[in-house]
């Protein structure tokens, strides 16, 4: 069995997949129990001083999932709207660029990927492209997420039914939509595609219990897990500089170096 099949396995009941922004989190959230871990963009872009969602990440992505692909836990990759654009930056996303990001992420052993459809500063891609960058990628044989942002993005909610079923046409193997929180639109969403539905969990509107009683089956924690992180170090250095006693537990470096 191939990490991409562990890893579709793992959505055959419900699966919370947390998102590491680098191999110190990842190595952490594995020795937390988590059977599966994914990369978020916008920790692994921020982390690099660059922009998340503007496809400039491409070798700080596909480095990260090499140091990543030898955990002992199947690890998915984000890799934003494929890192496919032209050099003019116009984001006329090159199925073969996008292809062979996918066969180059297989063979480090990494097991699935998240691809978008929306892009900064120009909305949502036309579904039947994003189609074919979700078909190119596919041919990896990596487990494909694919994610529209319709509701993300509040834009052209009333698409996103068919863009995901376009995207399972395609070989998506789940399907993603970050934003959406309403139960009516969740079990619609559910009802739609014959593929697990992945959310993201929005800790003031959602919680695991409730979505996956709504059939939802996969859960993501995005960005959370990095911008808690910061904001954890900003409280304990601002603890330091006050005289303030330490509110947290804080690894010792033997669990980091362990």
């Amino acid at each position: 069995m191939t990490r991409a099949d562990t890893f579709r396995a793992l959505h055959d009941d419900f699966l919370l997949l947390p998102n590491a922004w680098d191999a110190a989190s990842a190595a952490a959230l594995v020795r937390a129990g988590f059977p599966a871990v994914a990369t978020t963009s916008l920790g692994v872009a921020a982390g690099a001083g660059l922009r998340d969602g503007t496809g400039v990440s491409r070798a700080e992505t596909v480095a990260l999932a090499g140091r990543l692909a030898g955990l002992p836990v199947p690890v998915s990759v984000d890799v934003e709207g494929g890192f496919g654009a032209d050099s003019r930056g116009d984001h006329a996303d090159d199925p073969g660029a996008v292809r062979d990001l996918g066969h180059e992420l297989a063979a480090l052993g990494v097991a699935g990927v998240n691809i978008e459809d929306g892009r900064e500063n120009s909305g949502l891609v036309d579904p039947a492209h994003q189609a074919r960058l979700v078909a190119a990628i596919g041919e990896s044989g990596l487990f494909v997420n694919a994610r529209t942002d319709t509701y993300w993005l509040g834009v052209d909610r009333d698409s996103t039914l068919d863009r995901v079923r376009a995207y399972v046409d395609a070989g998506a193997d789940g399907v993603f939509v970050p934003g959406m929180v309403a139960d009516a639109d969740i079990q619609a969403l559910v009802e739609a595609v014959p593929v697990p539905v992945n959310l993201l969990f929005m800790p003031e509107n959602l919680t695991v219990g409730r979505l996956r009683a709504l059939g939802v089956r996969r859960v993501s924690t995005g960005s959370l897990l990095f911008r808690a992180a910061l904001g954890a170090a900003l409280e304990v250095a601002g603890a330091v500089r006050d005289g303030e006693p330490l509110r947290r537990d804080i690894p010792a470096v033997q669990e980091i170096q362990g």
